[in-house]
């Protein structure tokens, strides 16, 4: 996806939860799919993954078409299909390391399909993603319900409805 320079330790002192500042983050944003680009802005991508973020990140968001998401959730899940968001974390301390893939046919179907704002529809994405990329999941009841739970604070700390308000 892209090479990766990790983070000086006055970038990551500046994390800290304590210190009132959302964590760094170092983002590379990629559109192998365009048809979106107006709605994902880079100033806009940075703040929904910040708000997402307990700790400093380098993330690439990569937006791709119906055919690449099909071949990474295939390679890399075994499910032939294209989903909404694939997360690859490769670490999570001391900063948060991954990518986030989304198939913008499948963010567009769904946000239609279910009556939702296209923007919001990718910003929750971009959380839940980010979420994902730092270690939490929704496999287990208990854990789906902390994540949704993280998901609908940030997600109205951004402006935005509570995505599982519906």
């Amino acid at each position: 996806m892209s090479p990766r320079r990790p983070m000086g330790e006055a970038q990551r002192a500046q994390a800290h939860p304590l210190s009132g500042m959302r964590p760094p983050l170092r983002l590379s944003l990629q559109f192998a799919d365009t048809n979106h680009r107006a709605l994902l802005a880079r100033h806009r991508v940075q703040r929904w993954l910040r708000a997402s973020l307990d700790t400093a990140a380098e993330l690439t968001v990569r937006i791709v078409g119906a055919d690449e998401g099909r071949a990474l959730n295939q390679q890399y899940r075994r499910r032939d299909y294209a989903t909404n968001v694939l997360t690859f974390s490769y670490q999570q301390q001391p900063l948060v390391v991954a990518d986030l893939v989304l198939a913008a046919p499948v963010v567009e179907r769904e946000a239609r399909e279910q009556g939702i704002d296209l923007t919001a529809h990718y910003a929750h994405l971009l959380v839940h993603g980010a979420l994902h990329a730092q270690g939490m999941d929704h496999e287990r009841s208990r854990e789906a319900k902390q994540m949704q739970a993280r998901e609908s604070a940030v997600m109205l700390s951004l402006g935005f409805a509570d995505p599982y308000a519906r």
